[in-house]
C-alpha cells in the first residue's frame, strides 16, 4: 500500500510553495509532488520540475509553454500552458492534496475546481476566501473536502480548536507582528519606499503579502478568512498586534479560558501540519525557546494610520461582493506600488475609492464575482492614473 500523499503544489515557485518542497525533502516517503505550477518563474519551475519529477507541470503564462516544453523534453513529464489547464489538472485522479499556494484572485478558480473533485485543500490563498468566502464555504460542505489551512494565524486557531468538540467560539484572537512601519507617524508612511516595505522584521515572504503585511491588509484578509473558516462573525474576531510573531493566534471559550497556539516564525510549521494532519512528524527545524523571549507584548492596532484593516471589517459587515471590490482594488494598487507608480499611503487610497465606485451586488454568484473582480481591477487602474 502506498502511504505517500501526492500533491499538487499551485505556484511551487512562490515563498509557500519553495517551503512545501522543502517539507516534501524533509519527508519523501510521506509526500511526493506530483503536480506543480507557476505564473512566470519559469527558470526556477524548469529546475524544481527537474529535481522532482513530477507527472504534471504547467505554467500559467502561455508565453512560456515552449520554453518549457523544450526544457523538459528528456523525462516523462507532462507539461500544459494556461489557467485553464491548471483548474483541469487539480481534478485529476491521482492527487490527494491540493496546496493553494498562488497569490491573489488567480487562487479562486483552481479551488473551486479542486473541491469539486472531493479534494483536500491546504489553503495558503487566503484571497479565494476573502473573494468567495460564502461560495467556497458551502462548496467544501456539499463536497466534503476538508480545507486545512496553511496560514499560521489560521493554523494556530485550528490547531487550538482540535479537541474541543462542539464548544463554542467565544472569540478569536488574531495576532499581527504590526509589520516595519508600527511605530511610524503619518508623515513617515507618506515617505515610505518599496525597500523599505519589503523589509519584514520576522517573516521571510513573497513580495506581494509583504506589503499586504506592512499595510495591515493582511490582517484584514486573514479576519475574512477565519469568519469563513470557523464560522465566527467579525464582531468575535480581535486583532492585537504582537510583534515578537511568537503567539500566532488565540481562541478564548465561553468559560474564559483561552488557548494559544505558539512556535517559532517558520511557515514550515504550519504546511507540515496541514500535510500531515491529524498526525504531528518529527522535525530537526529549531525549536521555540521561551527563555530567549523575556517579553511577549501586546498592543491595539492603529486603523487611523492603518485603514485598510478598518476596510476590510467594513467589506466584510456589508458583505456580498465587497470583499472581491477591495481584494481587486488592492492587488492592483499593491502591485502600483511595487512598480513605484503610486507610494505607500496611497494603496488604501486606491482601495477606498474603489470601494465607492464598483456597484454592489448583495448575493454574487461565480459569474458575478468574475464580472466584479474586472470591472474593480479596471476602475483601481483608472484610479492609479489620475495620480500621476
Amino acid at each position: 500500500m502506498n502511504t505517500q500523499k501526492r500533491l499538487a503544489i499551485l505556484g511551487s515557485t512562490g515563498s509557500i510553495g519553495r517551503q512545501t518542497l522543502e517539507v516534501v525533502d524533509q519527508y519523501p516517503d510521506l509526500f511526493e509532488a506530483y503536480l506543480i505550477t507557476a505564473n512566470n518563474q519559469i527558470e526556477l519551475l524548469i529546475e524544481q520540475a527537474r529535481k522532482y519529477r513530477p507527472e504534471v507541470v504547467i505554467i500559467a503564462n502561455k508565453d512560456y509553454y515552449t520554453q518549457l516544453r523544450d526544457a523538459l523534453a528528456d523525462l516523462p513529464i507532462k507539461v500544459y500552458a494556461g489557467a485553464d489547464a491548471i483548474a483541469e489538472a487539480v481534478t485529476l485522479q491521482d492527487i490527494d492534496i491540493v496546496v493553494t499556494a498562488m497569490v491573489g484572485y488567480a487562487g479562486l478558480l483552481p479551488t473551486i475546481r479542486a473541491i469539486e473533485a472531493h479534494k483536500t485543500i491546504a489553503l495558503a490563498n487566503k484571497e479565494t476566501l476573502v473573494v468567495a468566502g460564502e461560495l467556497i464555504t458551502q462548496l467544501a460542505i456539499q463536497h466534503r473536502a476538508p480545507i486545512i489551512p496553511v496560514d499560521s494565524e489560521h493554523s494556530a486557531i485550528f490547531q487550538c480548536l482540535v479537541g474541543e468538540g462542539n464548544n463554542p467560539i467565544e472569540k478569536i484572537i488574531l495576532t499581527a507582528s504590526g509589520g516595519p512601519f508600527r511605530k511610524h507617524t503619518q508623515e513617515e508612511l507618506s515617505k515610505v519606499t518599496r525597500a523599505d516595505a519589503l523589509r519584514h522584521p520576522n517573516w521571510s515572504m513573497g513580495n506581494k503579502i509583504t506589503i499586504d503585511s506592512a499595510t495591515l491588509m493582511n490582517k484584514g484578509f486573514e479576519m475574512i478568512e477565519a469568519k469563513w473558516l470557523f464560522g465566527v462573525e467579525p464582531d468575535k474576531i480581535e486583532i492585537v498586534v504582537h510583534p515578537q510573531s511568537i503567539i500566532h493566534s488565540m481562541v478564548e471559550f465561553a468559560d474564559g479560558a483561552v488557548k494559544a497556539q505558539l512556535g517559532t516564525p517558520d511557515m514550515k510549521l504550519p504546511i507540515r501540519y496541514a500535510l500531515s494532519y491529524p498526525d504531528r512528524l518529527v522535525s530537526t527545524d529549531r525549536k521555540l525557546s521561551l527563555a530567549d523571549y523575556a517579553t511577549l507584548t501586546f498592543e491595539k492596532p492603529d486603523m487611523v494610520r492603518f485603514p485598510l484593516l478598518q476596510y476590510a471589517f467594513n467589506a466584510i459587515a456589508q458583505g456580498g461582493n465587497m470583499p472581491c471590490i477591495m481584494n481587486a482594488a488592492n492587488e492592483i494598487a499593491v502591485a502600483s506600488f511595487l512598480s513605484e507608480r503610486i507610494g505607500f499611503c496611497q494603496i488604501a487610497e486606491t482601495v477606498a475609492y474603489t470601494m465607492q465606485h464598483i456597484d454592489f451586488t448583495a448575493q454574487p454568484s461565480y459569474d458575478d464575482y468574475v464580472a466584479t473582480n474586472s470591472e474593480a481591477r479596471k476602475c483601481a487602474a483608472q484610479y492609479i492614473e489620475t495620480l500621476k
